[in-house]
């Protein structure tokens, strides 16, 4: 593993299906992350959106590689900076007493951004944080 992945998990008050639904729905991306242009599927493209209403606004985009539901989801992550260069992103949801263990691996950052690394490193992580906390948020809201 490199040190330039990004790891974080957190614990949530959900069940792996929720949690899964807010992973994969279109709708309910956009209530923590960015909203999609179409719910995640495996083996499909994905586009996630500044503003739901244009389908314009992309800012980050990808193919979905692996759809475990409710347990595993991986795709291709690229952004802006990266060009056309791509990540991987790779959630895992594992059962936890009362809710779910939410793990996020996004890898091949370096690669993907060569000299820019470290400050594009800072702001995915920094990025995750900030996404982190609001499906926390979301999640504790609703339950």
């Amino acid at each position: 593993m490199s040190t330039t992945t990004i790891n974080k998990s957190i614990f949530l008050a959900a069940s792996r299906e929720t949690v899964w639904e807010y992973l994969t729905n279109k709708d309910k991306l956009g209530e923590w992350f960015h909203p999609a242009a179409a719910n995640l599927e495996e083996g499909k493209p994905f586009e996630l959106l500044g503003d739901a209403s244009d389908a314009n606004s992309k800012m980050c985009w990808g193919d979905v590689l692996s759809a475990k539901k409710p347990a595993s989801l991986s795709y291709t992550f690229t952004i802006k900076p990266l060009g056309t260069a791509t990540t991987t992103v790779t959630w895992t949801l594992e059962e936890a007493v009362g809710g779910t263990k939410v793990t996020l691996v996004h890898e091949g950052i370096s690669e993907a951004s060569g000299d820019a690394a470290l400050g594009l490193i800072m702001a995915l992580d920094n990025g995750w944080d900030k996404h982190f906390g609001k499906l926390r948020e979301i999640l504790t809201a609703t339950t």
